[in-house]
């Protein structure tokens, strides 16, 4: 109810209300960001761009209790626009130096081993395996949100998530062959 209320004061033009809105989730919109362009200084330039875009465009958000699917899928596209602008730019010799850094640099949200050897894995997937993977187990969105957000049907999301799983398990030395208790068969 709440999150309704917010949404139509900000569709009347009052900013706090949006400000209000986007600070209740400001942690979730940073991480999503931080996990497509991999550092801080791109993360909050995403999220500048979507600030701006939400209040150029609150007025046609027509369901109030979508929002949080809503600006996500905002924060997402303009993550995907910059990457596409930064591919273009990226001077030679500078491969590669960007993703270990992102990595072990001071980042609260990117500071464990374990999250290294599985940002190092998911690398080994596709694009969009490993966007789909990201943003179902580390962002914790439901199946129709990622849909939503990257334009593909349902269906291909749940694909994409089984194939990309399937993948980290051969990585992983998990591709043993077992039933829905978690038993290995023949054993």
């Amino acid at each position: 109810m709440r999150v309704s209320h917010l949404v139509r004061q900000a569709q009347k033009g009052n900013k706090e209300a949006l400000l209000q809105l986007i600070m209740a989730d400001k942690d979730v919109y940073y991480r999503l960001a931080y996990s497509y362009m991999g550092n801080e200084h791109d993360a909050l330039d995403a999220m500048e761009d979507m600030i701006v875009t939400l209040y150029e465009k609150i007025d046609q958000l027509q369901k109030s209790e979508a929002f949080s699917s809503w600006s996500k899928t905002i924060l997402v596209n303009r993550c995907k626009t910059l990457l596409r602008k930064k591919e273009r730019m990226i001077p030679v010799g500078d491969e590669g130096d960007s993703s270990f850094s992102s990595l072990t640099d001071d980042n609260p949200y990117r500071d464990t081993d374990s999250e290294m050897n599985m940002e190092v894995l998911l690398s080994q997937l596709n694009a969009r395996q490993r966007e789909a993977i990201e943003l179902r187990y580390v962002h914790d969105l439901p199946y129709q949100t990622i849909a939503d957000m990257t334009g593909a049907p349902l269906g291909t999301i749940k694909s994409r998530i089984s194939q990309g799983i399937q993948k980290l398990k051969v990585m992983i030395g998990g591709e043993h062959d077992e039933d829905n208790r978690g038993e290995v068969k023949g054993a």
